[in-house]
């Protein structure tokens, strides 16, 4: 095979085939894991995360690994990262009016602190990151505007995803105008609405 062709081949190659780790990042019940698990179920046929309207619900970090995908022609091999939620304050009280016991709230509470600070941890062994955001809620939040300045200070690439867009209450938009730096995509995780167009910005980041 001439020089040119293999050069040619080898360029396609590795042009059309990435790897890296993505991150789940977010406030909690902002819709994470419903988005792991639409992302593992749709590659792998397999969920990876517990699902709760109790806050929380993720308190470790969890990993799919070696997640194939293909989108117009690119492959890609994710290890998906479904970080526990991020939050400013953790209150057992919180647990306990979601029908918890008092020792089973605190329980809870300690776990999710230390959820929070191993999701700032694995920070070093993420290449992209996902900050799912709520799009029913108000964007200017403390938890996501530090959420966005530890990723860009180190600079791991974001996309922003508006998760939630099947709820009347949705403004999606505010999300974009808020944060104009970064990709955003609107979703329901839920519903599966717009997901290709995740996938599809995927596929185009450059990790």
């Amino acid at each position: 095979m001439p020089l040119q062709k293999i050069l040619k081949w080898l360029n396609s190659f590795f042009n059309n085939k990435k790897s890296f780790s993505i991150g789940l990042y977010g406030n909690v019940n902002t819709g994470k894991s419903t988005l792991a698990n639409k992302i593992s179920k749709d590659w792998s046929g397999e969920e990876m995360s517990s699902v709760s309207e109790i806050p929380h619900e993720t308190r470790t970090v969890v990993s799919k690994e070696k997640i194939s995908i293909e989108v117009d022609g690119k492959k890609i091999v994710l290890n998906l990262l479904d970080m526990p939620g991020i939050t400013t304050k953790v209150d057992y009280r919180e647990f306990v009016e979601k029908g918890l016991t008092v020792k089973e709230a605190q329980k809870r509470a300690k776990e999710a602190t230390r959820g929070i600070i191993e999701a700032i941890k694995w920070l070093e062994h993420v290449n992209v990151a996902l900050v799912v955001m709520d799009a029913t809620e108000d964007p200017f939040t403390q938890v996501n505007l530090t959420i966005l300045g530890n990723l860009e200070a180190r600079k791991i690439p974001v996309i922003i995803v508006a998760n939630k867009i099947d709820k009347k209450k949705a403004k999606p938009e505010r999300i974009k105008e808020a944060f104009p730096q970064h990709k955003t995509v609107y979703i329901s995780a839920l519903k599966g609405t717009n997901i290709n167009e995740l996938y599809k910005t995927i596929a185009n980041v450059k990790a």
